[in-house]
């Protein structure tokens, strides 16, 4: 297992806030749309720079929507950005009718995700907002790990047609990966090599599975690990390979099991190749307000428990 370097943690939604500015210094296409959260969204660098391409729609999710939708349709990239249970729920008629139905170039910023959320509690949360963005026809969710992967999310929505939900978070997480990396939308990325268990993950999951993997190899586990920052499309392709070699699978992931991740892979290998299979993911319940670590540990997301899965699925792969 390679050892992976930690290079100070940062929030993964500053990584978004510094993709934002540099597109609205290199693509005049670039717009900005907000609900009343500019700073929240680290959007301000762009508003500041590009008073005439930024559009604050205040307190009017709904709203925004629509206008970013306008804008798509008049040859513009709009981000259009709110924390992501507002940009989720709220507008679900929106997104589905005005950007989705159409294939509309219109790319969803959604901060503040999951349950990192942490002190706000369970009404500004979220563990069901990458099910619902995925069951939409078109869309395209992607869920980075760290600042340089969510700057390098950014830059790649920009660079696709179509609708885009970019999902990030609050908390300052490790910053782990690659500075100016390339992010291909539906391509899984292989973190380790392994023989006896793939573990995949999303999100701030990712961080948590290298030190559970690190753990595992020391007790003797080999360990294949996969970073899946799409969500959909979904790598099919990187994780029938890794499965078939290792035989059991863990997915990790910062959501509820309903619609996650985790039902996604399950639903495709339960087509091709059904594989014991453990899920790091919250079942069925709401939030609470707490620190994130917290939070994190309270609900089973971290990687004592991604650990203590790996061992369980393992056990069941000898039976």
């Amino acid at each position: 297992m390679k050892k992976y370097i930690n290079t100070g943690n940062k929030d993964t939604r500053s990584g978004f806030g510094a993709a934002l500015t540099e597109l609205g210094r290199t693509n005049p296409k670039v717009v900005a749309l907000c609900a009343d959260l500019t700073g929240s969204l680290k959007m301000d660098e762009f508003a500041k720079e590009n008073p005439e391409r930024f559009f604050q729609c205040g307190i009017a999710e709904a709203n925004m929507i629509g206008a970013a939708a306008g804008l798509a349709l008049s040859g513009y990239i709009p981000f259009a950005g709110s924390f992501a249970n507002f940009l989720t729920s709220r507008v679900y008629d929106q997104v589905r009718q005005s950007i989705c139905y159409s294939n509309n170039n219109v790319k969803l910023a959604a901060s503040h995700a999951g349950i990192t959320l942490g002190e706000d509690g369970a009404t500004h949360q979220t563990m069901e907002d990458i099910g619902l963005m995925r069951m939409l026809p078109e869309m395209v969710v992607i869920n980075p790990c760290d600042y340089n992967q969510t700057k390098a999310a950014t830059i790649a929505a920009a660079n696709y047609f179509g609708p885009v939900y970019l999902r990030f978070g609050r908390p300052s997480v490790p910053n782990f990966t690659p500075e100016n990396q390339k992010l291909e939308i539906g391509k899984a990325i292989k973190l380790s090599e392994g023989l006896d268990v793939t573990i995949i993950a999303t999100g701030h999951l990712v961080w948590e599975a290298i030190q559970a993997a690190l753990v595992l190899e020391a007790e003797g586990f080999s360990v294949e690990l996969l970073n899946i920052h799409t969500i959909k499309p979904l790598d099919e392709k990187a994780i029938l390979k890794s499965v078939s070699k290792t035989g059991a699978l863990v997915c990790a992931e910062e959501h509820l099991i309903a619609g996650g991740m985790g039902e996604a892979v399950s639903g495709f290998l339960a087509r091709v190749k059904p594989t014991p299979m453990e899920f790091i993911a919250v079942n069925d319940k709401f939030g609470q307000s707490g620190k994130p670590a917290e939070l994190m540990e309270a609900y089973g997301l971290d990687r004592v428990h991604i650990i203590s899965a790996v061992k369980k699925v393992c056990s069941r792969k000898c039976k």
